[in-house]
C-alpha cells in the first residue's frame, strides 16, 4: 500500500473478485467493485456512510470544508456554494475559460523548439487561472507557492492514511515539517483572498457568498476558521482534478495519434471561425468524448472511501458498523463485465448510442448520489475548451523513452510530471 496503492487494489480485484476484505494493520478494509455496490453505498443507502480513509486524514489540512464535512454542516455548505455552480452562471464563464485557454496555448507556442515543458505544471497553472477568474474573482498567479503547498498536503494525507493517523503531527519528520509549513502558507493565502474580497463591493463569486454566509455568526472566530477551511478545500478541488485529467489526456493523445488527428480536425472546424461560443462548445463532441474516456481510464478521484455508520449488507456481504468501505472508480471503470477491452483508449465508447446502453453505476468519475461532485460541469467545460484550443494549433510529444505511471494520492496524477515537446501544426 505504501509503494503502490493502485497495484494492491488491482491485484485484489483480479485475485478475489468484486467483494474483498483487505487487512491493513489493526483495520480491515471492505473493498467492493460492482455497479450495484456503488449504487447502494453512494445513493440507495448513502445516509449510512460518511467520508472515510484518506478524507478523514485530510482534515488536518482541509479542516471541515465541503470535501470532508458531514451532516448539517455539509448541507449548509452545499446550499451556500450551490448557486455559484448553477448552469447559467457556469455558461457565463465560457469567455474567461476561453481566454485562459488561449493564454495557455500562447505559452506553449513560445516553448516550441526550446526544449521540454512539464504539462502537469502547465495544466496546474491553467486550472488555477480558471479557478481564480470563474469562482473567486481573484488573480491566483500572485500566489506562486499554492501548487507546492498542495503537494505537501497530499503527501501528508496519504502518509496519515497508511499509518492510520498514529504518527503525531508534532514529530519533526521532514514530511510533517513540510506539511506544517504548507498549511501555514495556504491559510495565509486564503486569508489574503478573503480580506481582498471583503474590501470590494459584494458580488456573485464564491468568496462573497461565503463572507455573507458567515457574517451573522455569533462566534466570528469559528466562522473565520470555517471560511478558511472552505477556501482551502475549494483551492485544492477546484484545480487539481481538472489539471490531472488534462495531463492524462495529453499523454493518451500522444500514445494514439489517430485520436489526436480527429481531435485536431474537430478543433479546427469549430474554433477556426472565431471565438468559441456555447454553440461551438456543444459541437466539440469528439473532444468531450476524449475527456470522458480519459477520466474513465484515469479518474482523478480514483478511490471513494466511506465508513459505515451502522451494520449493513452490500451485495449480500455483511459489513459491520464502523467498517472502512472502499469503492474504486479506477477499477470499476475497467471492469471487464461492463466494458469491452477495458484497458484500451477508445473515445468512441462515449458516443450517444454507446452511452445509452451503459450500466449507470459502472462509470462514476464524479461520484454519485447526494455527494455528486458539485463542480463537474465547470471541470468538463474547462477541460474541453483547453484540449480543443491547444490541439487546434499544436502537437505535443512526450520525451523519448519517458515512462508514464500513475501516482494515487488524493487524486490520481501522473507521477513526476509529464515532460513534452511542443510542435506547431501547419495548416493547409
Amino acid at each position: 500500500m505504501v509503494r503502490s496503492r493502485l497495484d494492491v487494489m488491482t491485484w485484489a480485484a483480479a485475485e478475489y473478485g468484486d467483494a474483498v476484505r483487505l487487512p491493513l494493520g489493526p483495520k480491515t478494509l471492505y473493498f467492493f467493485n460492482h455497479p450495484d455496490h456503488a449504487r447502494h453505498v453512494l445513493a440507495d443507502n448513502a445516509g449510512n456512510y460518511t467520508k472515510g480513509l484518506g478524507m478523514v486524514h485530510a482534515r488536518r489540512a482541509l479542516g471541515d470544508g465541503l470535501l470532508t464535512s458531514e451532516g448539517a454542516l455539509w448541507r449548509r455548505q452545499r446550499r451556500t456554494i450551490q448557486p455559484v455552480f448553477q448552469a447559467k452562471r457556469i455558461a457565463d464563464q465560457l469567455g474567461a475559460i476561453r481566454d485562459e485557454a488561449e493564454s495557455l496555448a500562447a505559452r506553449l507556442r513560445t516553448a516550441a523548439g526550446r526544449g521540454q515543458v512539464d504539462m502537469r505544471e502547465e495544466m496546474t497553472a491553467f486550472t488555477l487561472g480558471v479557478l481564480g477568474r470563474t469562482l473567486l474573482d481573484a488573480d491566483l498567479s500572485r500566489f506562486a507557492s499554492v501548487s507546492d503547498s498542495f503537494e505537501a498536503v497530499q503527501d501528508q494525507a496519504m502518509f496519515d492514511a497508511i499509518s492510520l493517523g498514529t504518527v503525531p503531527l508534532w514529530l519533526p519528520l521532514p514530511l510533517q515539517t513540510r506539511f506544517r509549513r504548507a498549511r501555514r502558507d495556504l491559510q495565509r493565502i486564503v486569508d489574503r483572498l478573503a480580506a481582498d474580497r471583503a474590501a470590494k463591493p459584494a458580488g456573485g463569486d464564491l468568496i462573497s457568498r461565503l463572507i455573507e454566509s458567515f457574517r451573522k455568526d455569533a462566534d466570528q472566530r469559528s466562522a473565520r476558521t470555517r471560511m478558511r477551511d472552505e477556501l482551502v478545500t475549494l483551492l485544492l478541488a477546484g484545480h487539481e482534478t481538472t489539471a490531472s485529467t488534462l495531463t492524462w489526456a495529453f499523454h493518451l493523445l500522444d500514445e494514439h495519434p489517430h485520436a489526436w488527428e480527429r481531435l485536431h480536425d474537430e478543433a479546427v472546424d469549430v474554433l477556426g471561425g472565431g471565438p468559441l461560443t456555447l454553440t461551438g462548445l456543444h459541437q466539440l463532441t469528439y473532444t468531450t468524448q476524449v475527456i470522458e474516456e480519459t477520466i474513465r481510464l484515469y479518474p482523478p478521484v480514483w478511490l471513494l472511501p466511506r465508513i459505515a455508520v451502522a451494520a449493513d449488507e452490500i451485495g449480500g456481504f455483511p459489513v459491520p458498523a464502523g467498517a472502512d468501505v472502499l469503492l474504486c472508480p479506477y477499477l470499476l471503470h475497467r471492469h471487464p463485465a461492463f466494458w469491452t477491452a477495458p484497458d484500451r483508449f477508445d473515445p468512441d465508447r462515449f458516443d450517444t448510442a454507446s452511452t445509452a446502453r451503459r450500466e449507470r453505476y459502472s462509470y462514476i468519475p464524479f461520484g454519485a448520489g447526494p455527494r455528486f461532485c458539485i463542480g463537474n460541469s465547470l471541470g468538463m467545460m474547462e477541460a474541453t475548451v483547453a484540449l480543443a484550443t491547444v490541439a487546434r494549433d499544436l502537437r505535443l510529444r512526450k520525451a523519448p523513452g519517458y515512462r508514464v505511471s500513475g501516482e494515487a494520492m488524493l487524486t490520481l496524477r501522473v507521477r513526476g510530471g509529464l515532460p513534452m515537446t511542443v510542435h506547431p501544426v501547419t495548416r493547409p
